[in-house]
């Protein structure tokens, strides 16, 4: 079974997956906010997920950031439509700076780095790498 992870955003949210043996975590896609819930159907009647793992926004002193409000009704929702997939909280603090430090790096072209979905995609991925990594031990 694979586990899913969600960069939540008001504009749009990353989404990962890992393979089936939970070992490599890989971006998936960017959806808007509003078609989340169809993506989300379609998804889980081809593929089972065990876990669902959604980012946690905070501020460097650890406290809730501003957004942490939306993310906090996107996993009630989660756990209502789902109740059967548990949905677990990674710090997601950094994510962004790093995908975007990543694509920088990357050699991508100019117009693609600047596509702010595939940040979000990255971090998806890194949260989810985030929450392996943090089960592996």
């Amino acid at each position: 079974m694979r586990l899913m992870a969600f960069d939540y955003g008001t504009k749009r949210i990353g989404i990962a997956v890992s393979d089936s043996l939970q070992i490599i975590a890989t971006a998936l896609e960017t959806v808007h906010p509003e078609e989340i819930w169809n993506f989300l159907q379609n998804y889980l009647q081809q593929e089972q997920v065990e876990t669902f793992v959604v980012g946690k926004p905070m501020r460097l002193d650890g406290s809730p950031s501003q957004s942490a409000q939306h993310v906090v009704g996107f996993m009630r929702k989660l756990k209502k439509t789902y109740p059967s997939i548990p949905v677990v909280e990674v710090d997601e603090r950094f994510t962004s700076k790093i995908a975007s430090q990543a694509i920088a790096k990357s050699g991508l072209k100019k117009n693609k780095r600047q596509d702010k979905s595939l940040v979000d995609t990255i971090s998806a991925t890194l949260i989810l790498q985030t929450y392996m990594e943090s089960k592996a031990f």
